[in-house]
């Protein structure tokens, strides 16, 4: 069952967040909740791998909303973003054009919706239906570009100078997700609600695994956790695992008919959690796997 806005409670959203195996703390789907009630976009910071993105997936999954998605990186402008011509085409037509005689062409004619491409921030404001504004890792582009996206946000609309000025007939719901690589602008901030996601404690971690992985045993699931945990909040390490290789290293385990961790398991699948060769030899260097091993049969790390 999908979810409207017009019947959003915190309650409703929290399970159906649960049922889609996306499990949040109270602050998280509080603040959720209120983006979508007050209808400004989400800034989500924090560390990659904590669920930013997902959340963005899982708002998609609950509401029936089409997930559109602006992967952000360095030098991206609003050509890339929000729309050009096919140039190709236009040239087409007008050499087509030229071959028939007596044959006009305006620039009507080839500054049309026909020769229009859009980009993602333009395909999201002409949604006919629901949808959610993914703008993946903001934080890489510059400031020029976060210029325009913050009054495009404010706004939802814009102007194509050929077509005259295009508004959303339906608000997207927009998530804004930042590795916090740089300081985002005051203006950006003002115009979102913000929340920072932190990788999960022990005892979240493994509502998490229970929620993606179903079946797995309850002793595997809480070793996992422990030695994740432990290896994020000890060691200094070039990539601390996400919870998205937290998964993996479970489905790992368990396709290896591990019903708990062993030394050795551990020796022959920390390349599934760890994937830098100085992690896993700091890793190895400073516990190895018979220190892991007692990390993970640690009663503390309940």
């Amino acid at each position: 069952m999908t979810l409207t806005l017009a019947d959003l409670t915190i309650p409703k959203l929290q399970e159906a967040m649960n049922r889609v195996g996306y499990i949040a703390s109270q602050e998280t789907v509080v603040t959720l909740y209120l983006a979508l009630r007050l209808g400004k976009p989400l800034l989500l910071e924090g560390p990659p791998g904590v669920g930013k993105t997902e959340i963005a997936k899982v708002l998609s999954e609950v509401f029936g909303a089409e997930l559109i998605r602006l992967q952000c990186y360095e030098g991206l402008d609003e050509t890339k973003a929000l729309y050009e011509w096919n140039y190709q085409r236009q040239l087409i037509r007008i050499q087509l054009a030229k071959a028939v005689e007596g044959q006009t062409i305006t620039e009507e004619d080839i500054f049309s919706e026909e020769y229009l491409l859009e980009r993602p921030l333009l395909r999201a404001i002409r949604q006919q239906g629901p949808a959610v504004l993914l703008i993946d890792e903001v934080d890489k582009t510059d400031e020029e570009f976060e210029a325009f996206l913050f009054e495009l946000l404010s706004e939802f609309q814009v102007t194509v100078p050929e077509l005259g000025t295009i508004k959303a007939t339906h608000i997207p719901m927009v998530v804004l997700t930042s590795n916090g690589e740089r300081e985002l602008s005051d203006g950006l901030k003002r115009r979102c609600l913000y929340l920072y996601l932190d990788y999960p404690d022990v005892a979240t971690e493994i509502r998490i695994i229970q929620a993606r992985v179903p079946g797995v045993g309850e002793r595997l699931t809480r070793e996992v956790a422990r030695v994740v945990a432990h290896l994020r909040q000890h060691l200094d390490l070039n990539k601390k695992p996400s919870i998205a290789e937290t998964l993996d290293w479970v489905r790992a385990l368990i396709a290896l008919n591990a019903d708990r961790l062993t030394p050795e398991l551990i020796q022959h699948t920390l390349n599934v959690i760890l994937k830098h060769k100085d992690d896993i030899n700091t890793v190895l260097e400073f516990l190895g796997t018979e220190g892991l091993f007692r990390v993970a049969q640690e009663e503390k790390g309940r």
